[in-house]
C-alpha cells in the first residue's frame, strides 16, 4: 500500500472515525482504524453498534488494507507540521512519511476487522444538513441517560416522504421537532441509542455538505453526507405513544419573553438548592406571572415577569432544569405556556416556531 495526501484531509478522517473506534480488549482491532486503498482512499471504524466509512482525496500508487490504532495514528497526525505526507506499508506495518518526519507504526492484523454492511443502491430521504442537524440537538436532552427501558434512552426518527420527526422523552418531559424540506422516497421509524445520536450530530455539525440522504435498511440507520457513510444500530423496541399525552386542552395560558422566562429561571437556580424547584403562580386577572424558589440554605426568591396571560388561576411546581434546557430549542423571541391544570403537563411552544413541541409533567407539590 502507497498513497500520499494532504494532512488535513486525512486528519479530519481520522478524527472522525476515532470517535467510533470500539474499545474491546476482546476484539483489538475494534481499536484501529483500517485503511483501505483501491481506486480510493478509504478509512473504516466500528465499535460493532456503530460504524464510520470516510472517502479522501489523494494519489494512490499502490493498493493495499491496512489497520492501525486509532489513538496512536490520530496523535501522529496531529505532530505533523508539513502539509503534505504520505503513507505506505512497510513489512506489514505503517510507515508515515511527511517533510522532516517519518513514523512507523505497527498495524494489527486486518483481517479480523468486521465488515461494514453494503448499503449501494439503497436509497433513503434527502434532507437539508442543517435542518436535520437541528432537530437531532432540539430533542437528545430529553433521552433519558439510562438504558434500562431501551426506548426512553433513544432518539425516535420517524422518516417520511415529506420530512422527519424526531422525539425524545425519559417519561418527565418530551421534545419534539419536526423538519420539511425532505426529497425522496421511503418511510421508517427508527430508535437510535442516545450514544449514537449525538455521534451523528456531532458528525452533521462538522460536515460542509448542504444535504443528508437518512434511511433504515435491516435494523440499522444509515446516513450519508458527501465522503461520509454513518451507520447505527437502532433498538427494536416500541416508542411510546406519545401523541395521546399531549393535552387536547388548556386552563391557563402565558406569553411571555423567552429571554425573561430564561432569566427568571436562572435566578431560581440560585435559590432552589439541590432539589432545583421552582413554583409557577399564574393569576389572569390580576395580570400576574410570578416564580418563586426557596432552600434553607441560600434563601428564597420571588419574580414577577411580564406575560400575556388568559384562563384559570394556577399555582404548579416544576424542576427547573426540565423548562429551562427546551428554550434553546425555541427559535421565536417569545414563548406560549399552556396549562391543563393542576397535576397535568405543560406545553411550551415558540409564539412563531411551530415545528418545535415540549412536554413537561409537574412535580407533585
Amino acid at each position: 500500500m502507497k498513497l500520499s495526501t494532504t494532512k488535513n484531509q486525512i486528519l479530519n478522517a481520522v478524527v472522525l472515525a476515532e470517535r467510533i473506534a470500539g474499545r474491546k480488549e476482546s476484539l483489538p482491532v475494534l481499536s484501529c482504524i483500517l485503511i483501505d486503498v483501491s481506486k480510493e482512499i478509504v478509512l473504516r471504524a466500528t465499535n460493532l453498534e456503530a460504524g464510520i466509512e470516510i472517502t479522501i482525496a489523494g494519489d494512490v500508487e499502490e493498493k493495499g488494507v491496512i489497520a492501525v490504532p486509532a489513538n496512536i495514528f490520530s496523535q501522529t497526525l496531529r505532530s505533523i507540521g508539513s502539509e503534505k505526507l504520505s503513507l505506505r506499508s512497510e513489512e506489514g506495518n505503517l510507515l508515515v512519511e511527511s517533510k522532516g518526519t517519518k513514523t512507523l507504526i505497527k498495524a494489527m492484523p486486518h483481517a479480523e476487522f468486521p465488515a461494514l454492511p453494503d448499503t449501494a443502491g439503497k436509497k433513503g430521504i434527502t434532507l437539508p444538513t442543517e435542518k436535520f442537524l437541528n432537530a437531532l440537538q432540539s430533542v437528545v436532552y430529553a433521552a433519558s441517560p439510562s438504558m434500562i427501558r431501551p426506548e426512553l434512552g433513544s432518539v425516535y426518527v420517524s422518516v417520511r416522504s415529506n420530512g422527519v420527526t424526531c422525539v425524545a422523552t425519559d417519561s418527565f418531559r418530551l421534545a419534539e421537532k419536526t423538519i420539511q424540506g425532505s426529497s425522496g422516497k421511503g418511510e421508517a421509524d427508527i430508535l437510535i441509542p442516545l450514544k449514537h445520536a449525538g455521534e451523528l450530530a456531532y458528525i452533521l455539525e462538522r460536515s460542509d455538505v448542504e444535504t443528508v440522504e437518512v434511511g433504515a435498511e435491516d435494523a440499522q440507520l444509515v446516513a450519508t453526507l458527501g465522503n461520509v457513510r454513518y451507520i447505527s444500530r437502532v433498538i427494536d423496541a416500541q416508542f411510546p405513544n406519545y401523541k395521546d399525552i399531549i393535552p387536547k386542552d388548556t386552563s391557563t395560558e402565558a406569553t411571555l419573553l423567552k429571554n425573561d422566562l430564561a432569566e427568571m429561571l436562572k435566578k431560581a437556580r440560585v435559590f432552589a438548592g439541590q432539589e432545583q424547584h421552582v413554583g409557577f403562580h399564574i393569576y389572569p386577572k390580576k395580570k400576574i406571572f410570578s416564580a418563586t424558589a426557596r432552600s434553607a440554605d441560600v434563601g428564597e426568591m420571588s419574580d414577577s415577569i411580564d406575560a400575556a396571560l388568559e384562563g384559570e388561576d394556577i399555582d404548579i411546581n416544576f424542576h427547573i432544569g426540565y423548562i429551562a434546557e427546551c428554550l434553546t430549542s425555541i427559535q421565536s423571541d417569545s414563548v406560549t405556556l399552556s396549562f391543563a391544570g393542576q397535576g397535568r403537563p405543560l406545553v411550551v411552544k415558540g409564539v412563531s416556531d411551530p415545528s418545535f413541541l415540549y412536554l413537561v409533567m409537574p412535580l407533585n407539590r
